[in-house]
């Protein structure tokens, strides 16, 4: 038996993602993730939210790094600015998932990445938040994500791996096409 030297590309090594994608294929049980976060009130509209654990590949999981993340309203919507507002961290969120995406395509296609560059903008009116308008939703009424891409590729080929990102980008099809959420409450 020999070594298979792992070939690296962008910083992906594509001989773990090949393997596993394989073993997936094999043991589809294994694609099953549950991710978590917590969230506590500070004060205001400043939460911390915390991310350490998940499930997924057969076993429970903990991130070599606990994570914190602070969230909040800027002063002109009566915050502290203690951090981003939530809808931010929905951007943060779309840009990094299709980002991820580009680099793992990019690299399985033989791809040689320079830079990337996400922008990305959201238009919101806060007359639904306010409760000013049922005629107005409260959340973002339209998202645009540009990006800028050095690659060693021609044009046609950065693009097909944007769309293939796109396709696959578990937040674009949740911000796209919506998902079930339940909400429970615990009075103490």
């Amino acid at each position: 038996m020999t070594a298979t030297t792992p070939v690296v590309r962008n910083g992906v090594d594509t001989t773990a993602l090949f393997a596993t994608i394989g073993v997936v294929a094999d043991q589809r049980e294994l694609a099953r993730f549950q991710f978590r976060a917590t969230s506590t009130w500070m004060s205001g509209t400043h939460s911390r939210s915390t991310i350490s654990t998940f499930r997924g590949a057969g076993g429970e999981h903990a991130h070599q790094t606990t994570w914190d993340f602070d969230a909040d309203h800027p002063a002109v919507l009566t915050g502290k600015d203690n951090g981003p507002t939530p809808v931010e961290f929905l951007l943060v969120s779309l840009a990094s998932c299709l980002t991820a995406g580009i680099a793992n395509i990019a690299s399985a296609r033989g791809v040689t990445l320079h830079s990337v560059e996400a922008s990305v903008t959201g238009d919101i009116d806060l007359q639904g938040i306010l409760g000013l308008s049922d005629e107005v939703r409260n959340g973002y009424e339209g998202i645009r994500i540009g990006f800028r891409i050095d690659a060693d590729a021609p044009a046609d080929v950065v693009a097909r791996i944007v769309a293939q990102s796109q396709a696959r980008s578990a937040v674009f099809d949740v911000l796209t096409n919506g998902v079930p959420v339940t909400v429970e409450v615990e009075a103490a």
